[in-house]
């Protein structure tokens, strides 16, 4: 199951300000704070879900590492609480006093604020589907994608004369109207400018008016090693252009990795089933095996077991951003021939009769076994 954004968990924009994180986060605490909700699971979740999200945002280099590579760039601080007892350095005094000083500030003669006409273009998302090889190595691809620019007929502006916006007559410029319900006075987006506080007489015959364009263009998407399923690059001011000398958005490369046919991946570690012979499993052998960087040698121990996993350290995944490599853990699995020779047979015949085998169950017994299935 995949880890939400912790950006959408605060319901705040990537874009957003350190006191903007720190507001959403203490208005979310006060909603779902174990102590206003005694015995509600649900909140509880919600509670640390919240201060997961702030605990990693709130600080600038796990946020960069998050930005740019989602969950698996902030290692452990993405893992969770582990189901631990959970804590947070939150007053619940201190979140019920900001709240209400924010109430307070809404309601006073200063609310009224106008709307910026720059606005910041939106983000973007390309699904990037990488070999097994290139999520071990890196890589480097070009990939094209379709983003919003800024018109070059009108320069952004979005009039045909050049004159740009005019004032919004319904607002007067100030993006919002205010209707007045008993004691309360509540804001709305004006319709007819949506929130600008300016119109377009004269749209621009290219754009429309739109003061942006469609556009496909190539970008060189540069993939480090050891990303994995999941993982998000983020390339900033690769998105949308901004309206009116916005800012652009960010785009965001989500990597999707193809299975290997020999390989699977657990974390940082490479899985394998190998096969081995009774002789090398008795006998114990060197064996040389394939891996994804070049062949790696396995020493098998006298008297291995089928099934036995065996490590071979640093030659899994690299850690992503990181020195180093998970390891490459190898399951023996010991072949029976199904067709032995008339000479074969003998000399297994043999090696029985000088063998003392007990079939008997070993501690814990079978019918101990069978009680705790059941149990």
């Amino acid at each position: 199951m995949s880890k939400p954004d912790y950006y959408e968990v605060l319901g705040v924009s990537r874009d957003a300000s350190d006191q903007e994180l720190k507001s959403a986060y203490r208005k979310l605490a006060l909603k779902f704070h174990p102590d206003r909700n005694p015995g509600d699971h649900a909140a509880e979740e919600k509670f640390k879900e919240a201060s997961e999200a702030y605990q990693v945002l709130c600080d600038g280099d796990k946020r960069a590492a998050y930005d740019r590579y989602g969950h698996a760039g902030v290692g452990a601080a993405s893992q969770g609480f582990n189901g631990g007892p959970f804590t947070a350095n939150v007053d619940i005094g201190d979140i019920f006093g900001d709240l209400f000083g924010e109430m307070f500030n809404m309601g006073g003669g200063g609310g009224q604020q106008r709307a910026s006409r720059q606005q910041r273009g939106d983000d973007l998302r390309f699904d990037l589907s990488i070999d097994f090889e290139d999520a071990f190595f890196g890589t480097e691809t070009e990939v094209k994608i379709r983003r919003l620019e800024t018109c070059e007929t009108c320069h952004g502006r979005g009039s045909a004369s050049g004159r740009g916006p005019s004032v919004c007559p319904q607002c007067q410029g100030r993006g919002q109207l205010r209707y007045q319900q008993g004691f309360f006075s509540v804001a709305r987006t004006c319709g007819a400018c949506g929130g600008t506080g300016s119109i377009i007489s004269d749209p621009c015959q290219t754009c429309r008016g739109e003061t942006r364009v469609s556009k496909e263009l190539k970008l060189t998407v540069k993939v480090p090693p050891g990303v994995e399923e999941g993982t998000r690059i983020r390339y900033g001011g690769e998105g949308d252009a901004g309206r009116s000398g916005g800012p652009r958005g960010d785009l965001y490369v989500v990597l999707s990795v193809e299975p290997h046919d020999f390989f699977e991946r657990e974390g940082y570690n490479l899985h394998c089933v190998v096969p081995i012979s009774f002789p090398q499993a008795a006998l114990g052998a060197e064996i040389e095996i394939p891996g994804i960087d070049g062949p790696v040698n396995l020493k098998v121990p006298e008297g291995t077991q089928s099934g036995k996993e065996l490590r071979i350290r640093g030659r899994g995944i690299p850690f992503l951003n990181e020195k180093g490599h998970g390891d490459l853990v190898v399951k023996v699995l010991v072949q029976v021939p199904k067709k032995l020779t008339r000479p074969q047979r003998e000399l297994v015949a043999k090696l029985a009769e000088s063998m003392d085998v007990d079939n008997k169950p070993t501690s814990p017994s079978l019918i101990e076994k069978m009680k705790d299935l059941f149990n």
